[in-house]
């Protein structure tokens, strides 16, 4: 079976640090809500997978930036609604479009996995210019539980009739690529920032510090 490339959506594909960019938050105070955001909204959906207590990753995103909003003391519900409606269409990062349109180009099949829910993800991709680019996207919420959770990488080969290693997976969050390497997939780690390796259960195959590197990997497998 020819390669399948998997995306993560959020971190990945999607720029999650634009919209507090994008929106009214001072200057001197939006990559610290960006941060805090972003962090609470993970450990929120560990912290409920591992408790069973699933809720759609729409309104994690919503109590997560409520804890963030009055962690930074931003009580205004009109920047709520702006930050809120700018999540739900994030910019892609700068070289995202032309690489996926190079792999299309190739004939690859393509998705995404994604914690996301599914009209979030859909708001995502139209908003992009994406539609029509991915052979399938895949939310969580139809396993009602959050990656790391094996069942949600069940959800490729359930869709594609795929083994693992048919799987080259692509995420910018390292505990994501350790987990998927752990499952089976061949993966590539965006690592965006320059972070340390997480030591976890599994390891990334390669490294990238953006999309760029996808082609050439592609290559060589």
């Amino acid at each position: 079976m020819a390669l399948i490339c998997v995306f993560d959506a959020y971190g990945t594909l999607f720029d999650v640090d634009a919209a507090a960019r994008e929106s009214a938050v001072p200057r001197d105070l939006w990559p610290r809500l960006a941060a805090q955001w972003r962090r609470k909204q993970l450990e929120y959906t560990w912290l409920r997978t591992v408790a069973g207590a699933h809720v759609d990753f729409w309104h994690v995103t919503q109590d997560a930036l409520d804890w963030a909003l009055e962690l930074l003391a931003l009580d205004d519900p009109a920047l709520r609604a702006e930050l809120l409606a700018l999540y739900r269409r994030l910019a892609p990062y700068p070289e995202v479009p032309a690489v996926l349109a190079q792999l299309r180009a190739r004939g690859l099949t393509l998705a995404i996995l994604s914690n996301g829910a599914r009209g979030m993800l859909a708001d995502a991709v139209a908003s992009a210019g994406f539609d029509g680019v991915f052979d399938a996207v895949l939310s969580v919420d139809a396993v009602g539980a959050y990656k790391p959770a094996p069942a949600v990488y069940d959800l490729v080969g359930a869709e594609f009739g795929c083994a693992p290693r048919d799987v080259l997976f692509i995420s910018a969050n390292g505990w994501d690529i350790c987990s998927g390497a752990a499952y089976g997939f061949r993966t590539l780690w965006l690592n965006r920032s320059g972070a340390p390796g997480d030591r976890l259960h599994g390891a990334p195959e390669a490294e990238a510090r953006d999309m760029t590197a996808l082609l050439p990997l592609i290559e060589r497998l």
